[in-house]
């Protein structure tokens, strides 16, 4: 299984287990030409941009540290494309969150996991 599918699969797990946690999953891979989403959702009134990451073993660190200053600026950029693209009204709640599944399939949500737009 290649890296693309192995992101794939621990997306979709992402996306049930959003749901199962009462989130609308909206989109999934959301990609324009600054970079990607891996899923976006609404939880209630707020739309949530949501980064999965998997880390097979602790060898290269937790997956949430993965998520570092500057990936959480170029998801802020692609959020706010996607805000734009969408026609979403400026002052929609939004928040971005991290979601971490380890090598034993263990699922950790970080909400609000680093600031806004």
């Amino acid at each position: 299984m290649n890296q693309r599918m192995v992101g794939s699969c621990f997306e979709e797990k992402a996306a049930a287990y959003l749901q199962a946690e009462g989130l609308c999953v909206l989109q999934k891979n959301y990609r324009c030409r600054i970079g990607e989403i891996d899923l976006v959702a609404k939880d209630g009134d707020t739309l949530v941009f949501v980064e999965v990451k998997y880390r097979s073993g602790g060898l290269y660190g937790s997956p949430e540290e993965a998520v570092n200053q500057a990936k959480q600026k170029k998801i802020r950029r692609v959020a706010q494309f996607y805000l734009i693209q969408q026609g979403t009204p400026p002052d929609t709640c939004c928040r971005f969150d991290v979601i971490a599944i380890g090598g034993d399939g263990t699922i950790v949500h970080f909400q609000n996991a680093f600031g806004g737009i």
